[in-house]
This record gives structure tokens, sequence and C-alpha cells, in this order.
């Protein structure tokens, strides 16, 4: 599963993560760490990512412009890496089949919480 991790989320979630998510990357490993949201969005629908966000401006994008890029939204602000990671880790089944599954071809969003 190719997920983009957004700017507001520690990179240090992704070694917690890449047994799970082995194609999970940071804005931080494309030197994208201080670009706007659009800028993101865009890199993230040209390469094929789905988005894992805190910033529900991602959400705005998608009712705007549509999918892709597909957004996760985490809806339980910011957390301690490990914390997200568990999160992550714990939804995994989940995240794929929104991902992957042509079930959900229209849907863009996905949205955890506690």
């Amino acid at each position: 599963m190719k997920i983009l991790l957004d700017q507001n989320i520690s990179h240090r979630v992704l070694h917690k993560i890449r047994n799970d998510f082995p194609e999970a990357r940071h804005v931080r490993d494309f030197n994208m760490q201080f670009c706007t949201d659009i800028e993101i969005w865009r890199f993230a629908k040209e390469h094929s990512f789905t988005l894992v966000t805190y910033d529900a401006d991602f959400n705005d994008f998608l009712t705007l412009k549509g999918h892709p890029p597909k957004i996760i939204w985490l809806r339980f602000g910011n957390m301690l890496t490990q914390y997200l990671a568990e999160r992550m880790n714990h939804h995994k089944y989940l995240i794929n089949t929104f991902i992957n599954d042509p079930t959900f071809l229209d849907v863009g969003c996905l949205e955890i919480n506690n």
C-alpha cells in the first residue's frame, strides 16, 4: 500500500509501521515538509499515494476536486508516535480494503477515530 504521511505526522512513525506498511513514505522523504497542502495533494495524486493526515484541508480538497488521491483522515488529534503507529497497524486490514478493494472505488476518504 503506497501511503504518504503528511507533514503534521512525525516521520518517526515510519519505522513503527514499516512491517504492515512497507511502502509507506513521509513527505520529508521527498523534501516536501515545507510544501503547501495543495502541492502535497498534487504529488500524492501524481505518484499514486494515499495520503494520511490529521488535516481537514485534504478532505476539503477531496470534496472540491474528487479523488485520487484517497485520504485517510486521522480524527483523534495529534498523539504520541507510538499511539499513532498502534492505530495504523490495528487498522491495517481496513486501510488495505479502503485502498485496494474495488467495492470502495468511489470512496475517497477513510476517517479513523479513537
